[in-house]
């Protein structure tokens, strides 16, 4: 007996993933202008968890117009010949099509208060991406359509779960009243800051993710502007974007002047 053609089967993944895209963006879309249980995520936050002092600004969510624009640029870069070229990209599909399902199981966990049970399905979105971002592999010469439309959309969307997960979880454990472990507030958020830019240096270092730190300074500098009134906060995170921008200007000098030396 001979097997199906491989052609449909794409298609079909290509048309799921784009509906899994749509379908995450739509949820989100509605959360917030038709919030069930009368505040939207941005509400809760700033009100149940006014004190939760990792929780960056209001403005540094519309990086979500971002994420979401690139992977409907994904979305389309699925069906160009050059993805053909990409040995894994079925899957990096299916791995986008779990975050996208488990982003919006998030949406309505969070909004149900079920705080506990939206970590889990934080991690399962970051654990997706984390996947995705392996099957990546470290080229580090990728072609326009490669870099703006594959790896572009995947940094920019793990970095910004990255920092969701360590806000999420930081809410999950205020709402079940943990006590620090005796370390106050500030510790643990300079604690987490100094964590989140290690692990962007890491990748800026071994894959010259330029995109993946950038989210983070976007991040560090919105709590820093939110905290502006706790210095130990406000200084450590503008320090910490610095120290992040000064990587990147490093790693983009360095590479160009590879590229001439070459």
């Amino acid at each position: 007996m001979k097997s199906l053609p491989s052609a449909p089967v794409d298609r079909l993944r290509q048309l799921l993933t784009v509906f899994a895209i749509l379908g995450s963006f739509a949820v989100n879309a509605i959360s917030n202008l038709r919030p069930w249980g009368g505040q939207n995520i941005g509400a809760i936050s700033n009100t149940q968890f006014a004190n939760v002092l990792i929780t960056p600004a209001n403005y540094a969510f519309a990086i979500w117009g971002v994420i979401y624009l690139g992977l409907i640029g994904f979305g389309v870069y699925q069906f160009l010949p050059v993805s053909k070229q990409h040995p894994k990209l079925k899957t990096i599909s299916y791995l986008l099509v779990l975050a996208c399902v488990a982003q919006a199981m998030w949406v309505y966990l969070f909004l149900a208060r079920l705080f506990a049970l939206s970590v889990v399905a934080m991690v399962a979105i970051l654990l997706s991406l984390i996947g995705a971002y392996l099957q990546l592999g470290g080229d580090r010469s990728p072609s326009p359509q490669d870099r703006w439309l594959l790896r572009v959309p995947f940094s920019v969307y793990l970095g910004w779960i990255s920092v969701a997960t360590v806000v999420n979880v930081a809410l999950a454990l205020y709402a079940a009243n943990w006590d620090g472990w005796g370390l106050t507030p500030e510790v643990w958020t300079v604690l987490m800051l100094i964590v989140s830019t290690g692990l962007g240096i890491a990748l800026l270092f071994q894959r010259r993710d330029i995109s993946f730190a950038l989210v983070l300074v976007w991040a560090f500098v919105a709590i820093a502007v939110k905290r502006a009134n706790i210095p130990t906060i406000a200084i450590s995170a503008s320090v910490l974007s610095l120290v992040l921008l000064s990587l990147i200007f490093w790693s983009v000098s360095r590479r160009r002047w590879l590229e001439r030396s070459n």
